[in-house]
């Protein structure tokens, strides 16, 4: 699997939309890792550009991320309460929240021209997050030579990516960063960890398993190894990276006490996802309402975040990290490859030793 993925070192750059830049991908790509990029955020032309940028920094493989989630589900009555338990947060900033929301990322399953993008440019990876496409979009990006990826939070999850045709199965533990992969968030989520949820489905799974999660450095990525997994990918590593599109308070909350304390929440943009502790990610302890569809509730996350930056207050931003974020660290992302990889090399070796 590692010579379809393309990588000479088992390291992945996890795809956070908005954080993850062709330039962070052309490098991890270009120092033996998958660079990834996350397209969920923009539409086909976005994507187009994105992936043209990547290849003239690269001539090696790359990953592209798609969200994969149930369209939403309009409710003005819900939504109307939502921008009401908002409002004062807005006034606080001298500001008004929305007059109504809209759906500002469309899910792969219902975007037929990202799809026929994707197919004439002709990635060498392509991943899958929040759930799967449609099986014809599978079997096209198979005759394509694609090699594809899915997330998955729980063997359930596994099961439905080993019977879908996928490639390799990305094993996301609770500790991750970002969105969380749960397929249909309405369930009960059993949170398994990054560990354990590795080594169930290298055991009860035929599929080759990427392990995700709470991963920071090369003993890490030597633990996963040693539970069964072909790689591991990492995103929070990457967020300090000069070549991230990470903003400045974005990359001074990372080094703050926010970053022992990560919280996964839905009120930023209405799934589940692991943030850096601020401002709005507190509000979880008070608030009694179910927040809208995403992306639905995401166009209020972004307008209240606005509001407050133009005061100069950082509390309010989408600043995804995952529970391994105090052992971030700020280099370029060849050096942090490298880095990783010696110390893989370390961790290996002292493994070997305590085996012996």
């Amino acid at each position: 699997m590692s010579d379809k993925l393309g990588i000479t070192v088992p390291i992945i750059q996890a795809p956070m939309a908005g954080v993850s830049t062709p330039a962070l991908a052309a490098e991890v790509s270009n120092a033996g890792g998958l660079g990834s990029i996350g397209v969920g955020a923009t539409d086909a032309a976005g994507a187009r550009a994105m992936i043209e940028e990547l290849r003239s920094r690269t001539d090696r493989p790359f990953n592209v991320n798609l969200f994969v989630h149930g369209t939403p589900t309009t409710d003005p009555v819900r939504e109307a309460a939502w921008l009401e338990w908002l409002g004062p947060l807005f006034a606080e900033f001298g500001a008004e929240p929305p007059k109504a929301l809209r759906t500002i990322y469309k899910s792969f399953a219902d975007d037929a021209e990202m799809l026929s993008m994707l197919l004439e440019t002709r990635p060498p990876v392509i991943s899958f997050h929040f759930g799967l496409p449609p099986d014809e979009a599978i079997r096209a990006f198979k005759a394509n030579g694609t090699t594809l990826l899915a997330t998955a939070t729980s063997p359930e999850e596994a099961r439905m990516v080993e019977q879908a045709g996928i490639d390799a199965i990305v094993a996301q533990g609770i500790e991750a960063g970002g969105h969380r992969g749960v397929f249909d968030p309405s369930l009960p989520d059993d949170g398994l960890g990054t560990f354990a949820l590795v080594r169930l489905l290298v055991r009860e799974g035929t599929l080759p398993v990427i392990a995700a999660g709470g991963i920071m450095d090369g003993a890490g990525i030597a633990a996963a190894l040693g539970l069964g997994a072909i790689a591991a990918q990492l995103g929070t590593a990457f967020v300090a990276c000069p070549e991230s599109s990470a903003d400045e308070a974005y990359r001074k909350a990372l080094t703050g006490p926010g970053a022992y304390h990560t919280r996964l929440t839905r009120l930023i943009s209405g799934r589940p996802a692991r943030a850096l502790a601020n401002r709005f990610t507190a509000l979880q302890e008070t608030f009694d309402l179910l927040p809208p569809d995403y992306s639905i509730a995401y166009d209020a996350g972004k307008a209240l975040h606005a509001a407050a930056k133009a005061r100069n207050e950082h509390g309010f931003g989408a600043q995804w990290a995952g529970q391994g974020a105090p052992l971030a660290r700020a280099m370029p992302a060849a050096k942090l490859i490298s880095t990783l990889v010696k110390e893989l090399e370390i961790s290996t070796a002292a493994l070997k030793i305590e085996v012996q």
